[in-house]
């Protein structure tokens, strides 16, 4: 069966045979039919049994303490921009009678990150009638060859594994060209992307869920020039939050836990004064951060606050409050280690009057 093959930078790469459709993206799917060629159709989305879509993976998330709610949340940005989660990794997609029962009764889906095939051709010729198929693999000097299997390996005690990429755009997604192949259960491919307890860690990273972070101040929306204003977070609002990534069918999983340490306030003018100056207020011992204030605190500095030195005029200034949460994770292998902090910040009115008053 004739395949056509082409550079990364290829967009479109079509074949039609025997009824057969191949369609591969490059580092961006192309959205348009390349003129006299066929469009392709759509990509599915996981069936939950290890589907068509090798754009969605297995990884089963939970949370066991934080996030996952219906309040408030949002998804942390890291503080390092060079920093990125794993573009593509392998991982179980079909059993045996999985599969046969996915081409007897489909047979239309992603056999590869940047290779699909609908109707039977590939499906049944390679896992069923062991003819041998080239790896779509374009990173590579040549496409390697795959051996084939029979009758898609029934009666055998394991999987066969698929490379799963979050955003087949990615560049790096290339990195996983194989066609779906076979491993034995409970063993790993011997791939240099093959799935770690650090994969779904870093997986996890962009999974976890933390509150909006809206201060407590006194005064409460409206300060006063040269009066600080005092900023507080009374213990228990910000708590760890965990998530738990699985990869069903091969006893891998990691928890990945942010903890809140530090939140940074931006009064939104070059017009103030924070405190401390950097602006970085601290967790206190019993997760609390700042001091309430109190009645007769209006001339003290507080560990944690803002005096504005030019009234608002009618706009009122931004104050940005962001929490910095660290991230650390554990696998089920007993290796652990850190991942880049992750920031997630939110903004309030604030009006600041020149009446000179005293809080109460």
């Amino acid at each position: 069966m004739p395949r056509l093959t082409a550079s990364p930078r290829t967009k479109l790469i079509v074949a039609l045979a025997a009824g057969s459709l191949v369609w591969a993206a490059g580092p961006a799917h192309a959205d348009k039919p390349v003129p006299g060629q066929a469009t392709p159709p759509p990509q599915g989305g996981s069936d939950g049994k290890g589907g068509l879509s090798a754009s969605v993976s297995n990884i089963k998330l939970s949370y066991p303490s934080g996030g996952g709610g219906d309040g408030k949340e949002g998804n942390l940005g890291t503080v390092d921009p060079s920093w990125k989660p794993p573009a593509c990794w392998y991982e179980p997609a079909f059993s045996p009678a999985r599969l046969k029962e996915f081409v007897d009764t489909d047979s239309g889906g992603d056999v590869g990150i940047h290779e699909s095939w609908w109707g039977k051709g590939l499906w049944t010729d390679h896992y069923r009638d062991g003819k041998p198929a080239e790896n779509f693999d374009l990173r590579a000097s040549k496409n390697s060859t795959a051996e084939g299997y029979k009758d898609y390996n029934l009666g055998k005690d394991g999987y066969f594994w698929r490379g799963v990429a979050p955003d087949p755009n990615a560049s790096d997604s290339w990195d996983c060209g194989r066609i779906m192949f076979w491993v034995d259960a409970g063993e790993m491919p011997d791939d240099p992307n093959a799935p770690t307890p650090k994969t779904l860690a870093e997986y996890a990273y962009n999974k976890v869920k933390v509150p909006e972070t809206k201060v407590d101040l006194k005064p409460e929306a409206k300060s006063t020039v040269n009066l600080p204003t005092w900023v507080w977070l009374d213990k228990g609002t910000f708590q760890d939050v965990k998530v738990r990534a699985e990869l069903p069918n091969t006893g891998l999983w990691a928890e990945t836990t942010a903890k809140p340490v530090a939140l940074h306030l931006e009064p939104g003018t070059d017009d103030a004064e924070t405190f401390p100056a950097s602006g970085d207020c601290q967790i206190n011992d019993d997760g609390s951060i700042g001091t309430p204030y109190t009645a007769g605190d209006a001339d003290k500095t507080p560990p944690c606050g803002i005096r504005y030195l030019r009234a608002t005029n009618g706009t009122p200034y931004q104050l940005s409050a962001s929490v910095t949460w660290q991230i650390t994770w554990q696998g089920s292998d007993g290796s652990d280690g850190d991942l880049p902090d992750g920031t997630f910040e939110t903004t309030q009115d604030m009006s600041v009057q020149e009446i000179q008053s005293v809080n109460r």
